[in-house]
C-alpha cells in the first residue's frame, strides 16, 4: 500500500498589490489597484483587501473599478518585481517539498509525504513555509492542507488571507458534499450554470450522479466531477523545474551565541542533508552556509571542492565557513545548509552560478 500523499497548496494573499504596499509604504491600507488607469480599457491585474471591499476583483475593467472606488490608487504592474519575489518564495518551497508544481507568480502545489520535518507533519511544515515567506519578503500567504491536490487548492482559501487550513482523509467526503459546486477547482461560471439547471448545487448533489451520466452531459471532464465529488484525485505534484540544489534549515527557539552548540546543530543539519542527497542519488560539489543573526540580518557563505561532497567533508567545513560570518560576536536565530552543483565535472563549470546564487536579497 502506497502511503498516503501529504500535499500542500500556497497562495500568495493579494500578491502583485501587496509587492506594490510592500515597496510604497504610502499605500498600505488604502484600496490600491494594479492594472490600467482608469480611462483606459485594460482590466484589473490585482487589487488589495482594501479595494475589494467596494466590489472590485481582477479582471474587472478599471474604468467600472473607478466608478466602484474613486479614491483607490492605480498603479502599473511591475512584473520583474513580482517575477524576483516568485523566485524568492519557489527557493522557500525547495527548503520542504520533493515536488514543487508552480500554478502562475503566486501559488503552487507542494507535495511533502515523505518530508521529514517537523516529524512529518504537512501541517506543521505549512506553517514553516508561511512563516519563511513573511521573514524573507515581508508578504503573506495562506495555505491549504489536505491528502490531494483538488482538496490542498480548496483549503487554501478557505482563510483568506493569512489563513492555514487542514482537510483530513476523514473530513474530505462531508467537507466536498457541503461544497457549493462553484466552489469546486476546474468548474467555471458557465459549467456552475449549466449544472444548477440540472439541480446539481453542491458536491452531495454531484455525487448522486453515475460516471456514465456525467460523461454524457459534460465530456471527458465528467470523469474528473465524478472522482472529486468523493474525495479522489490521484494527480501526482510535478515539478517544473531541475533541481538545482538541496538543503535543510533550523529557526532556534532561542537565539544562539555559543560557536560549540551551532557546530552542533549544523553537524544534525548536514546528516539530514545528505540523507537526502543519498535518497535523491544525488551528488554535490558546493557547500553554502545561511547565517539569520537576531537582527534578521541574513548572510551566506560557500565553499566549491574539486570533488563531490561526502558527510565528513560536509561536516569539516562547518568551522571555516562559520568563521567567515559574525556568529559568536552576534546572537544567531537561524542556520541552513545547501548542496548544489549537482553533477558538475569540473569546478569552473560552478563560477557563473556562484556569482547568482550565493547571495540572498532580503
Amino acid at each position: 500500500m502506497t502511503q498516503q500523499q501529504k500535499i500542500i497548496h500556497v497562495d500568495m494573499d493579494a500578491f502583485f498589490a501587496s509587492v506594490e504596499q510592500r515597496d510604497t509604504p504610502d499605500y498600505l491600507g488604502k484600496p490600491l489597484i494594479v492594472g490600467g488607469q482608469p480611462n483606459s480599457r485594460a482590466v484589473v491585474a490585482a487589487c488589495s483587501y482594501e479595494a475589494r471591499q467596494f466590489g472590485i476583483h481582477s479582471a474587472m475593467p478599471c474604468s467600472q473599478a473607478y466608478r466602484l472606488c474613486p479614491q483607490a490608487i492605480f498603479v502599473p504592474p511591475r512584473f520583474e518585481a513580482y517575477r524576483e519575489v516568485s523566485d524568492k518564495i519557489r527557493e522557500v518551497f525547495w527548503r520542504y517539498a520533493s515536488e514543487v508544481e508552480p500554478l502562475s507568480l503566486d501559488e503552487a502545489y507542494l507535495d511533502v509525504t515523505y518530508t521529514a520535518d517537523y516529524d512529518g507533519s504537512a501541517t506543521l511544515i505549512a506553517r514553516a513555509i508561511k512563516r519563511d515567506i513573511l521573514e524573507e519578503t515581508q508578504l503573506i500567504a495562506s495555505a491549504g492542507v489536505s491528502y490531494n491536490k483538488f482538496l490542498a487548492k480548496i483549503a487554501s482559501d478557505m482563510d483568506k488571507p493569512d489563513g492555514l487550513y487542514l482537510i483530513k482523509p476523514e473530513q474530505g467526503a462531508e467537507f466536498i458534499a457541503n461544497l457549493a459546486i462553484g466552489k469546486f477547482h476546474g468548474i467555471g461560471p458557465a459549467t456552475e450554470s449549466k449544472m444548477n439547471k440540472l439541480g446539481i448545487k453542491t458536491g452531495l448533489d454531484l455525487r448522486q450522479w453515475t460516471k456514465e451520466d456525467l460523461l454524457n452531459k459534460f465530456g471527458k471532464s465528467g470523469a474528473y466531477y465524478f472522482d472529486v465529488a468523493r474525495g479522489i484525485d490521484h494527480r501526482p505534484v510535478r515539478s517544473q523545474r531541475v533541481r538545482k540544489s538541496l538543503g535543510k534549515e533550523t529557526t532556534f527557539s532561542t537565539d544562539i551565541t555559543v560557536i560549540s552548540e551551532l557546530i552542533k546543530q549544523l553537524e544534525i543539519l548536514a546528516e539530514r542533508v545528505f540523507d537526502n542527497l543519498e535518497k535523491h542519488q544525488l551528488t554535490g560539489r558546493t557547500l553554502t552556509l545561511k547565517v539569520k543573526y537576531a537582527n534578521f540580518e541574513l548572510v551566506t557563505r560557500a565553499h566549491t571542492a574539486e570533488n563531490d561532497l561526502d558527510l565528513a567533508t560536509i561536516k569539516s567545513l562547518l568551522s571555516t565557513l562559520l568563521e567567515r560570518t559574525n556568529a559568536g560576536q552576534q546572537a544567531v536565530r537561524l542556520v541552513g545548509l545547501t548542496i548544489s552543483g549537482f553533477g558538475l565535472n569540473k569546478v569552473e563549470d560552478l563560477n557563473s552560478q556562484l556569482d547568482l546564487g550565493l547571495t540572498q536579497r532580503i
